[in-house]
């Protein structure tokens, strides 16, 4: 409740050392130096040795130059004074700056940023090796839905003035931390699907001071400070995201589109069991199409499809299919093949691609199944509820065969290469495993009161 809620208390140590930490000083050369590389600026000493390097530095803490190597002329070097030694580093550009994995603008945010990371580390070591094993994230977790499930909560009891206050306070700590303390609310939510969901973190500069949500520690330096989760927002340090589960709650705000997103990300966005595009269609399809001849081996107009996947990538599941907008139910049927030949992960997924095809090969029919079965078991639960519900669908659309033409071969045959493709990305693969792709789904149509 946001009455009861308690912002975490940030550890300012390592903050407090960045303070601390010591400045750049370039030391500039007073002489011209020829060939001096335009990307560089009169801090370049040309070429001199270590010794030379080291006498220019001594003495003045965070002092910085850059030189030419003596023993690999075009090879540049920065020389750093830090800890009363001079530390040289091989200096590299490519259109910014970086000796080892951070890029930089310019050679005096290198500089900071080193200085920043070599006095930390100096300074905090033990502590930094220590950071993940008491931390907040286990007692307070994290939900997107937050925010809103308080202001619904409050709207309902409180009267106007009184929600104001609440609200006004709401404001301050609760959006300062950004996606923290999100789990809790979501463990409330009755139609939440709990699908298990990992992060999906990328390398992510934060501008102003920043705190890992894992460990309340600051997250340090002037780039690439830590990481965040794409899905849902989740900042932390990069070593923290080893620790963090697996239970990213995806932001609709952070989900830009329909197709082409991961199934088990628009799920936990949605707050669905299946993937909206997937009950909408076969709603439809159900509804008008199962005796249409042909049905998801006729191919709709390509521009009508498109016009489809655009509406759900627009409107989500207020997107209108209906026979009014598409007379035509190929188009729908064809709208459905494309979501699931888009995914980045098949529905049938690549860690499990290979044990399908094994048990695809095995010749006694029982065990056959049995091999199926356990292989099923291995799915992610939102890929394996999708797999479920259209393959109970696929066997309605068998039931009319003698009006549509369609038996659990003819749809194994459409559906082996779009619910499941080979790891690799490999032509020879594909061709020689097309017979058990469409076996595997022909197996799952006939077999699907039994495999699910």
């Amino acid at each position: 409740d946001a009455e009861e809620y308690q912002p975490p208390i940030w550890k300012s140590y390592l903050y407090q050392l960045q303070q601390e930490a010591p400045r750049p000083k370039r030391i500039i050369c007073p002489r011209e130096v020829e060939n001096r590389p335009k990307y560089y600026g009169r801090e370049f000493h040309g070429i001199i040795s270590r010794e030379q390097a080291d006498e220019i530095l001594a003495g003045v803490e965070g002092a910085y130059i850059l030189r030419e190597s003596q023993r690999q002329p075009g090879c540049y070097t920065l020389a750093l004074r830090f800890g009363n030694q001079t530390l040289n580093y091989r200096l590299f550009y490519d259109g910014k700056h970086f000796v080892g994995e951070k890029r930089f603008e310019s050679i005096h945010d290198l500089v900071t940023d080193g200085l920043i990371t070599l006095y930390i580390e100096t300074k905090a070591s033990e502590y930094i090796s220590k950071m993940t094993t008491n931390p907040i994230y286990e007692h307070i977790g994290y939900a997107t839905l937050l925010r809103e499930k308080v202001s619904r909560r409050l709207s309902r009891a409180k009267n106007e003035s009184r929600k104001a206050s609440v609200t006004s306070e709401e404001n301050t700590p609760v959006e300062k931390i950004t996606s923290l303390v999100r789990r809790a609310a979501l463990t409330q939510n009755d139609n939440h699907f709990n699908y298990e969901k990992a992060h999906n973190f990328k390398v992510h500069t934060f501008r102003g001071p920043h705190w890992c949500e894992y460990c309340a520690n600051f997250m340090w330096g002037l780039i690439a400070q830590g990481v965040r989760c794409s899905d849902c927002g989740l900042n932390v340090h990069k070593q923290c995201s080893k620790y963090v589960p697996n239970d990213c709650q995806p932001d609709l705000k952070r989900i830009k589109r329909v197709y082409c997103c991961d199934l088990t990300t628009l799920v936990k966005a949605h707050n669905t069991q299946r993937p909206m595009v997937v009950d909408s269609c076969i709603r439809e399809i159900e509804a008008r199409g199962l005796k249409s001849e042909g049905l998801y081996r006729v191919s709709g107009f390509t521009e009508h499809i498109e016009d489809v996947k655009m509406a759900f990538d627009r409107d989500g599941d207020k997107a209108d299919i209906s026979a009014s907008i598409y007379p035509d139910i190929n188009i729908i049927a064809g709208a459905l093949k494309l979501y699931f030949r888009d995914l980045p992960i098949p529905v049938i997924t690549y860690d499990t691609y290979s044990k399908f095809i094994e048990a695809a090969k095995i010749s006694n029919p029982d065990e056959r199944l049995e091999a199926i079965h356990e292989v099923l078991m291995l799915l992610p639960a939102a890929h394996y509820e999708t797999l479920r519900y259209l393959m109970i669908h696929l066997k309605k659309v068998t039931l009319h065969e003698k009006e549509n033409f369609m038996n659990a071969e003819n749809l194994g045959i459409v559906f082996g290469p779009t619910l499941m493709r080979p790891p690799e990305d490999s032509t020879l693969a594909t061709l020689n495993d097309m017979r058990y792709q469409k076996l595997i789904v022909q197996i799952l149509i006939e077999n699907e009161d039994v495999l699910f």
